[in-house]
């Protein structure tokens, strides 16, 4: 394993609004903990939802405004202590999508010697346009301010995307026999199923996928943790609910209920399926690293203004596959996200090319480098300078 030089020790506070579901948060954690576990800095998380961060980490009291997990300070946003007179500025403030840091908190990084290195964390695109503005500065109108735009990114000249120095090593270790008997209760399924794992937004595409794969000749196994597509899961099996626990069969489908799935673990889920539905943007990254054929439930927007960051996503990640095979992934990927019926069977047609395309894609998107670390670098460059 290649050993990384010791950063110097820098207090770093992030700020996370919870928008909606768990992806702010759930991008924001995994950067905390590997800044303060990879690059030695002292971080303060201030998120304004706890209730939200208790799912993804347990270990976080929703009731406490101030608490230590996991080595990282989490306080509660916009309690009345929080105001920027109260609060020691650090080295790096990091404004994570696009929320809005307070006033007073802002007078305070103003009044610092040396200022701060002011970061607003940008979401993932893969689209052309996000190498042209990374790190590009923004200068405050009013306070002697400057803030760098950072663009995670999917291509060269982008901040990359978050990846722990040991992830592939844990990949590499996984017991998937053992997993299948502590978190599902069964042994781990025969080679000719099909493992899914469905971690999806409302869709209403899922009906119409569940069919295929109930009346389809190839048995499938689908793994599903709590979550919004639960309740579409139970109407079509006809259950009062499909909850953690349960299992269904129909046809050539049979289904199992997984608990919401823990952050730390869930890249175990992935590694347990054959092909992953994820959603949002944490879960998409993770089943980048996974190396194993994924569809993506971009977050839907206004206007349709997703779609071209799905695009953009797959130009990227099938560049390499033949024709016939990067369409079949285009259609299936825009069937699931509301243009059309999926078509399971002419998708996975191509699996054995998809298989080898992530491989491939992993490889190359590791190439770009890790958020934290090109963060880290930017942050390094910036106080230098």
């Amino acid at each position: 394993m290649t050993t990384h030089p010791a950063d110097p020790e820098l207090a770093c506070d992030i700020f996370c609004a919870v928008v909606d579901n768990f992806g702010d948060i759930g991008v924001c954690w995994r950067l905390a903990r590997q800044l303060h576990a990879e690059h030695g800095w002292s971080v303060r998380l201030f998120v304004d939802d706890l209730k939200v961060f208790h799912a993804l980490c347990p270990g976080v009291d929703a009731t406490l405004s101030r608490q230590v997990a996991m080595g990282i300070t989490i306080e509660r946003w916009h309690e009345p202590s929080h105001a920027g007179d109260t609060l020691e500025i650090p080295d790096v403030v990091i404004e994570a999508f696009a929320c809005e840091l307070p006033h007073a908190y802002i007078a305070a990084m103003a009044r610092r010697d040396p200022k701060p290195v002011w970061i607003n964390l940008e979401y993932l695109s893969g689209e052309d346009w996000v190498a042209d503005f990374h790190m590009r500065p923004s200068p405050h109108p009013r306070y002697p301010l400057d803030k760098s735009f950072f663009f995670p990114g999917l291509g060269k000249g982008t901040g990359g995307v978050l990846k722990e120095r040991d992830l592939d090593s844990r990949r590499a270790r996984f017991d998937a026999d053992a997993w299948w008997r502590e978190r599902v209760g069964i042994e781990r399924p025969r080679d000719a199923e099909t493992v899914v794992s469905l971690f999806a937004y409302e869709n209403p595409a899922v009906d119409a996928l569940l069919a295929q794969w109930r009346d389809g000749d190839a048995p499938v196994v689908l793994l599903v943790p709590e979550g919004r597509i639960s309740g579409a899961l139970a109407r079509f099996f006809d259950l009062p609910k499909f909850t953690a626990g349960t299992s269904a069969r129909a046809g050539a489908l049979r289904a199992h209920a997984l608990g919401f799935v823990e952050q730390p673990r869930f890249d175990e889920l992935l590694w347990a399926a054959d092909i992953n539905f994820v959603r949002g943007e944490d879960s998409f990254v993770r089943a980048q690293w996974a190396q194993k054929p994924f569809v993506w439930h971009i977050y839907p927007q206004a206007d349709d203004a997703h779609l071209p960051k799905l695009d953009a996503a797959l130009a990227h990640y099938t560049r390499t596959l033949d024709p016939s095979a990067r369409d079949a992934v285009a259609r299936f990927w825009h069937a699931w996200n509301g243009a059309g019926v999926p078509d399971w069977a002419g998708f996975w047609r191509h699996r054995e090319k998809l298989e080898k395309c992530a491989a491939r894609w992993a490889k190359e998107l590791a190439g770009v480098g890790d958020l934290a670390g090109n963060l880290a670098a930017h942050v390094a460059s910036r106080r230098v300078g």
